[in-house]
């Protein structure tokens, strides 16, 4: 079999998982509640600026922001004590965790060449 198709297979394979099916189900219910959709992403604007300090602070840059951090943290403890948020973080978790492994597998796979 041809790489592109096996690759295509596994994206099909990736989109028919109970991983991808349940993040995809959660997101779409909080998505279509306003006021949830904006703490979504608020936290996600957030997440991402305290990611890219981290990634400044690695390579010895200045960073000054470390309140995001903080605000990050209680934003989060906020969020998880909503049933229908929890669910959503829960659920992109065990999606993330999906994709790492078969990362990990293909990855593992090529490692005499990298």
């Amino acid at each position: 079999m041809e790489v592109y198709d096996t690759a295509n297979k596994l994206a099909e394979e990736i989109k028919n998982s109970k991983q991808y099916k349940s993040l995809k189900q959660s997101k779409e219910a909080l998505m279509s509640i306003p006021e949830k959709k904006e703490l979504i992403e608020e936290f996600e604007r957030l997440k991402q600026e305290v990611q890219v300090m981290e990634l400044k602070r690695r390579d010895n840059k200045e960073v000054d922001d470390e309140d995001k951090k903080v605000k990050l943290a209680r934003l989060y403890n906020v969020l998880i004590e909503n049933k229908d948020i929890k669910e959503y973080f829960d659920n992109e978790i065990a999606f993330n965790k999906l994709m790492y492994d078969v990362n990990k597998i293909i990855g593992d796979a090529i490692r005499d060449i990298m």
